[in-house]
């Protein structure tokens, strides 16, 4: 036996396993601030066409199932979760260098005035880079929280959960100072700012620190064993019965639409923020990298702050939580929505902060209603199942931010018109999600009784 194991997840093993969403937060403000920034503010690319190859990994999340239910049956190479992390993790980093070549040679091509289409071979270089990212993402992140369900007790998950989260939040502000300082502004380098090489650099060494974190932070974590133990006993029923809960039981089909809801509508922003910037005020990528260290610091603020009020009185729980953050986002997109509309630049950093403290509280109050809003001894089920909505959700608002600034852009032709119609979708779409939740709170006290109606659905599910 090894007694370190079966101990638990100790506090300094949970923070060495958290650095792996440390890189995991950083790569995504590489692909959908820095990236998307560089192709739709300096070189003009579609950003329906970006906002779609970095949502792609959204869409390719039921992979991430197929994976995730393979390691609890099959080792590989000894390991139930270890090879698919490190398998995904190391196609991400390969495709963060594939793009970096692929973009640089794009930076290149418009610093020397070369007017003529670009050639196949650079957009499927693209597509292959966010394939391969995308593929690596799916089959990496839900063996990972199957790991930190394997290594923790059902006391330390909470914490293991929390921190893992909170770093997740740590890698988004420490990508954007990070990634400001390596893609500065240069002065001899012409309109774009910045020149191939750095943009190349900037790829190449972003894809070394996060290899070396994603692979640091699992080291040890998994012990080889090549027998993997039995389930103590199948399912009572089928997948598809027991997700007819869902539909069964009015709390649960308010959450899902709330869940929805607002995951989409709270990324709606994540392809266009930057650009925003970028093309109604002007500002230069090295600014605007930093945008991400401005919500996420206060994202990580919202998120203590949450977590150290939870449980200390009644009114302090997840869905009171939900419900403040998605009000603070409300304020933020209205304060975005002006700022775009009335061209007033002075607006953008208190919505950056808003958005942050926003985001920080909603998420601590989601994910606590994630697990909440899922039975006892089918909370595998549903967990997976709330996952996969939020992943299908966000991809959709990933990509829909992008289609509904170019549409307008078509329409109208001003960029602070396109740009103010995203962020007023994203008002609209949270107001909508804030009435969901409401119905939710209205059944918390019913749920909570022996003859709600959840309680009901499922004790007529037993057949």
């Amino acid at each position: 036996m090894h007694k370190g194991r079966n101990a638990g997840l100790s506090l300094a093993r949970n923070l060495k396993i958290a650095l792996f969403h440390l890189g995991s937060g950083m790569v995504d403000v590489l692909a959908t601030g820095v990236w998307n920034r560089i192709m739709v503010a300096d070189l003009g690319f579609s950003a329906t066409l970006v906002g779609l190859l970095t949502g792609l990994r959204y869409f390719l999340a039921p992979l991430g199932v197929v994976a995730g239910r393979f390691s609890d049956t099959h080792t590989v190479g000894g390991y139930r979760r270890m090879f698919w992390i490190w398998l995904g993790r190391a196609m991400m980093a390969l495709s963060t260098v594939t793009l970096g070549f692929a973009t640089a040679e794009l930076v290149r091509r418009a610093q020397a005035g070369i007017s003529a289409a670009t050639p196949p071979g650079l957009w499927l270089s693209l597509a292959v880079s966010f394939l391969l990212f995308s593929l690596g993402s799916a089959i990496s992140g839900s063996t990972y929280l199957a790991l930190i369900y394997d290594r923790a007790t059902d006391r330390q998950r909470g914490r293991a959960v929390g921190l893992v989260w909170t770093f997740l939040l740590i890698g988004f502000a420490a990508g954007g100072v990070f990634f400001s300082l390596l893609l500065p502004s240069e002065a001899t380098a012409g309109e774009l700012g910045f020149t191939a090489q750095s943009v190349l650099t900037l790829f190449l060494v972003a894809a070394g620190v996060l290899a070396v974190l994603w692979f640091v932070s699992l080291l040890g974590e998994e012990r080889r064993n090549p027998k993997v133990a039995k389930a103590k006993a199948e399912p009572r029923s089928s997948l598809r019965h027991d997700l007819s809960l869902v539909w069964r039981s009015r709390a649960m089909t308010m959450f899902l639409l709330y869940l929805t809801l607002s995951m989409a509508f709270v990324f709606l922003q994540d392809t266009v923020l930057e650009p925003f910037a970028g093309q109604v005020f002007g500002m230069e990528a090295h600014v605007t990298n930093r945008f991400a260290a401005y919500w996420g610091g206060m994202a990580i603020i919202g998120s203590f702050a949450a977590l150290a009020l939870s449980g200390k009185r009644k009114h302090f729980n997840s869905s009171s939580f939900s419900l403040g953050g998605v009000i603070i986002l409300v304020i933020a997109y209205a304060v975005f929505g002006l700022s775009a509309l009335s061209e007033i630049r002075q607006l953008v950093t208190p919505g950056l902060m808003l958005l942050g403290v926003g985001m920080g509280i909603w998420n601590i109050g989601t994910l606590g209603m994630m697990m909440e809003m899922s039975p006892e001894g089918r909370a595998g089920t549903f967990l997976g199942f709330w996952t996969l909505c939020v992943t299908f959700a966000r991809g959709a608002g990933v990509a829909g931010g992008g289609i509904a600034r170019d549409l307008t852009l078509y329409l109208t032709g001003d960029f602070a018109l396109a740009y103010g119609s995203v962020f007023c979708c994203g008002l609209l779409g949270l107001l909508l999600a804030l009435l969901a939740l409401w119905q939710v709170k209205q059944t918390d006290r019913k749920r909570a009784r022996p003859e709600g109606d959840l309680a009901v659905a499922l004790s007529h599910s037993i057949d």
